[in-house]
């Protein structure tokens, strides 16, 4: 018999530390606080739910519970309960059993479950005259200048220092990050399974799961994305893409680089700095977007006087590629592997992706047909490599 049970928390050992580090730090900080406000002795400092709050909010800050509508509608919810039924019922057990029951209903109700809020609701009424005798003054002091401290320090802690998505579904999280020169793709959804069906599934379910549909969503993304992994192998955008590629730079002229892209009949055009670094990506639609028809002009006329050269000093229209590209651009480190471009090529529309090295210098291009054809040969690899079934 194992004693020791499953850990009910997925965390690294870092992350334990870094949570139990939160919680005291936020149990400290609101106490500290609260103390310098606290108007007569009458008045404690901090509440006990606000311990169990802590541990929500530092263990679990993606669950429902722990969103910022949970966490204050479920505290002062639920204490001005707890002080209605001290002070409207005279014995202790029933008071006790009207408190949770009613705070839990409440919560319910009002979508602002917080299991710390039972607790809360309990206070007054096993307190007795020490707490029914402020009253509902109880409930802005201390119970609601915990809760707005404890606010303040959740959405620091979680969002800026610990890195977290909090609260969920208020910021949406991005699935690109900002590099110095682009944007550089990180995991992306792509199941066939969509959130809405995620969450007509929970309903279904009608039993609580401590996990947001969008997390669970995600959940499933990378399950998909590792099971691909794991049947393709680890084929790597550096594996597909064409190396050393053609790229322009900010100064290049127009016509100059419409001449590149005719010549070697491509559709893009990386744009890079003196350092290979992408900057941007020029198009066909790049060239087209400038060009203004009037009634009487043709297209191959006003195209030509488009990417001529401006002799002069001054000019009315872009005479570099600078001018035209689009910035910034989604850039892949080479070592990704290529289920990353599924959702960007088949979802965002990219027909190209630039390949970048740990340095973020271009290295070569990857385009909708190079994905294609590695998709197609690992499918014939896999399917050979399947056993014959010999009829006896």
């Amino acid at each position: 018999m194992n004693l020791i049970p499953v850990d009910p928390v997925n965390l690294s050992l870092k992350g334990k530390y870094l949570s139990v580090v939160s919680c005291f730090i936020v149990i400290l900080v609101t106490a500290k606080l609260s103390q310098q406000f606290v108007l007569t002795p009458a008045y404690p400092m901090l509440i006990a739910s606000m311990g169990a709050s802590a541990v929500i909010l530092f263990i679990i800050p993606n669950s429902p519970l722990a969103q910022p509508w949970p966490l204050v509608g479920g505290q002062l919810v639920s204490t001005v309960i707890g002080v209605a039924c001290a002070q409207l019922v005279s014995d202790t057990a029933f008071a006790s059993a009207y408190a949770v029951g009613g705070s839990v209903l409440a919560m319910l109700l009002l979508r602002c479950l917080h299991p710390p809020g039972a607790a809360s609701a309990l206070a007054p009424v096993m307190s007795g005259d020490p707490i029914t005798s402020l009253g509902y003054g109880f409930v802005l002091m201390p119970v609601g200048l915990n809760v707005a401290i404890m606010l303040a320090l959740s959405l620091i802690i979680n969002r800026w220092l610990l890195r977290h998505e909090y609260p969920v579904g208020i910021w949406k999280p991005s699935s690109r990050k900002k590099s110095k020169h682009g944007f550089i793709v990180e995991p992306a959804q792509h199941t066939g399974v969509s959130e809405q069906d995620v969450e007509q599934a929970l309903q279904n379910r009608d039993t609580f799961m401590d996990v947001s549909s969008g997390d669970l969503s995600k959940l499933l993304t990378d399950v998909q994305k590792n099971s691909f992994k794991r049947h393709s192998g680890e084929i790597t955008c550096a594996d597909i893409m064409v190396k050393d590629g053609l790229a322009v730079e900010y100064g290049t002229d127009v016509e100059a680089a419409w001449q590149i892209m005719q010549c070697e009949k491509l559709k893009a055009l990386p744009v890079i700095d003196k350092s290979r670094r992408v900057i941007g990506i020029i198009t066909w639609n790049d060239f087209f977007k400038f060009i203004n028809m009037g009634v009487n002009e043709s297209f191959p006329e006003k195209f030509r006087a488009f990417i001529r050269r401006t002799p002069d000093i001054s000019t009315n229209k872009p005479e570099s590629v600078g001018h035209i590209m689009a910035s910034p651009v989604t850039v892949l480190p080479e070592n990704t592997h290529i289920a990353e471009l599924i959702p960007l090529m088949s979802n965002k529309g990219h027909r190209q992706i630039p390949i970048v090295n740990t340095e973020n210098r271009l290295v070569g291009m990857v385009y909708q047909a190079n994905l294609i054809a590695a998709l197609y040969t690992e499918r014939q690899i896999l399917a050979n490599s399947q056993p014959i079934a010999v009829k006896g």
